[in-house]
């Protein structure tokens, strides 16, 4: 897997067996849909390789946070942190609701917050949920949820809103934004 475009355009991103990366078609279309990174900070929960997030930073995202929780996942991580000489890059190597919760208490927020959690565990709801009320987001920001296109997530969740879905094969794309 490679970065599509940007500054790190067509570095290798090193994944670890067992997981399911988002598919460069998929990545890209994130990144049409949303637009210019520049100056932007960046959350992605479940970073699995973090491919979404380096893809962001090469587009000019000011700052990049990974959150991952799986050892052999976090390995790639630090790999390809290092493999890109990325400075403006924090992991939290653990639990996607605990990281909330610290994010949370440290009063940060992200113009965009991305997640892409294993599919047919109703994770992506769950994340929804907890993101909400977190107050996380900043006032203009987004949350892009990759999901399996079975997972119907709501249409609006507090005061997170639909805005637009795109369909990939079986993986949808919800972008919400605050009411």
């Amino acid at each position: 897997m490679r970065i599509i475009t940007g500054k790190y355009r067509n570095m290798v991103i090193h994944m670890p067996k067992g997981i399911r990366p988002t598919q460069n078609k998929v990545r890209k279309a994130i990144f049409d849909i949303l637009g210019d990174m520049e100056g932007l900070t960046f959350l992605e929960l479940f970073a699995g390789t973090g491919a979404v997030g380096f893809e962001a930073a090469s587009r000019g995202a000011k700052h990049v946070t990974l959150v991952e929780f799986n050892k052999e996942s976090l390995r790639s991580i630090k790999r390809n942190i290092l493999s890109l000489k990325l400075q403006n890059c924090d992991l939290y190597p653990m639990d996607t609701q605990k990281t909330i919760e610290i994010l949370r208490k440290e009063k940060r927020q992200f113009d965009i917050i991305f997640f892409d959690p294993p599919y047919y565990e109703g994770l992506a709801k769950k994340t929804l949920q907890m993101l909400g009320p977190c107050d996380i987001l900043a006032p203009n920001g987004f949350i892009v949820a990759q999901h399996f296109k079975k997972d119907q997530l709501p249409k609006e969740d507090g005061e997170l809103v639909l805005i637009k879905e795109a369909v990939y094969g079986d993986t949808v794309l919800s972008f919400y934004r605050k009411a």
